[in-house]
């Protein structure tokens, strides 16, 4: 078994003119807890562009790093809309059918131009990053593995090689450093192109004290719907626990049919009452109050699978995580709690397809506190707040009206002294 508290020596103090990476972790080689006590995690989830990313998302991007200064950026899903118009000659609808290669090193360069353009603002800053997908990015006809190694030729790419007869053989105990991300130091879990798992350890390198789980959370069912991870990454998540000695965090971009679970039914006619997705399309839903979190919002039927594959029941029974974060549906922001765990919804942070008002599209902040770091602070922030107005005079239809900026009550850039805990808010849930 790895140890994953062997202490390594830390990266090199930077010289005079002090050009040093944003993230604190990219400056000590790995995932840490900062002197203060504090670590810092970003997720961005459904840029959901083609080769030309929307300048706003670009902005906000930018704006977003600068606000929160992150230890290290995760990417949730559908970065790519595979079904731009861009791809057309390698497109195809589902992973189960036949790939379209005629074409495939064109497709391969315009990916290409659009993974640089939204990382390039995390490379300027020296922030690592990890990378999950969505039922959207191989339907440019590129598999995971091939998105995979495409973002690993860009500098803080944490995603780790994966050789997928090793990981068949041995499902989640290969484990490796990805000394490219910038952090030289850091042992990463592989499972599978977008599955992995990293411990962060406290400010002395004595303990781990918590995991960063990147779960696959599969794009379509054959019988129709969404899909689910695969059996391997199922195994990875059930096995995690046992490797970290902490517990975990997890991210991916499917919601689990949970979620629906810190919903309240509602008549059709109630105020604000959403219409299900398809196996809960006859009913209607808003935000359960004792379940949820102020300043969360309901803007779409929560799209997760149809059938449950046993993901939730896995992570409570270990006793290994503190939750699941997700994106996918683009117009929901919200924190709920269910058994213990948090369900995190994240609206997308791209412009370049549907999602709420410009205002409302946001990315979200994690800070964990070394005192108590199963119980983080999240906050959504948006492009109102940080950026203001677009530049686009694209008409955004699909908004989310009359809805606090100040999502899930609390505000981590400003007054730190009155910041209400999410731990506090939890525990009367």
């Amino acid at each position: 078994m790895t140890d994953f508290n062997q202490i390594a020596a830390p990266a090199s103090a930077s010289g005079p003119d002090d050009e040093r990476p944003v993230s604190i972790s990219a400056r000590l080689g790995r995932l840490q807890f900062h002197r203060s006590g504090k670590f810092r995690v970003l997720q961005l989830a459904d840029i959901q562009d083609g080769p030309k990313v929307s300048k706003d998302t670009i902005r906000l991007i930018e704006a977003s790093l600068d606000a929160a200064r992150p230890d290290v950026v995760i990417f949730t899903g559908n970065q790519i809309a595979g079904y731009d118009d861009a791809y057309c000659d390698t497109f195809r609808k589902r992973q189960w059918e036949p790939a379209r290669r005629g074409k495939i090193e064109r497709t391969r360069a315009k990916v290409r131009a659009g993974i640089s353009a939204f990382l390039q603002p995390l490379i300027d800053r020296g922030i690592p990053f990890a990378v999950t997908y969505g039922n959207h990015d191989a339907q440019c006809g590129l598999s995971p593995a091939e998105l995979d190694a495409l973002y690993r030729e860009f500098p803080g790419c944490i995603n780790p090689p994966c050789n997928m007869d090793d990981s068949a053989a041995n499902p989640g105990f290969l484990v490796r450093s990805v000394p490219s991300s910038g952090l030289p130091d850091q042992p990463v879990a592989a499972c599978e192109p977008g599955t992995f798992a990293m411990p962060v350890l406290d400010q002395d390198r004595q303990r781990a004290v918590l995991g960063l789980v990147v779960l696959n959370s599969g794009d379509y069912a054959r019988e129709g719907g969404y899909g689910r991870p695969s059996d391997a990454a199922l195994r990875f998540v059930h096995d995690v626990p046992r490797w970290l000695g902490v517990r975990s965090l997890v991210f991916q971009h499917m919601p689990l049919p949970q979620f629906y679970d810190v919903l309240k039914a509602m008549p059709a006619n109630a105020d604000n009452a959403i219409q299900g997705y398809r196996k809960y399309d006859a009913q209607y839903y808003v935000l359960d109050d004792d379940r949820t979190l102020p300043g969360g919002y309901l803007g779409e039927g929560v799209s997760c699978p149809d059938e449950d594959c046993g993901e939730f029941a896995a992570l409570r029974d270990t006793d290994g995580y503190i939750g699941v974060v997700v994106g996918h549906d683009h117009r929901n922001g919200f924190v709920g709690s269910l058994n213990g765990m948090m369900l995190v919804a994240t609206p997308t942070c791209g412009f370049g397809s549907y999602g709420p008002a410009a205002a409302n599209r946001a990315a979200r902040l994690f800070e964990f506190d070394i005192r108590h770091p199963y119980s983080p602070r999240t906050q959504l922030l948006t492009f109102g707040e940080l950026v203001g107005k677009p530049s686009s005079n694209k008409a955004y239809t699909y908004a989310v009206e009359g809805q606090s900026n100040a999502a899930d009550g609390v505000n981590l850039l400003r007054k730190p002294g009155l910041l209400a805990g999410v731990a506090a808010a939890l525990k009367k849930i």
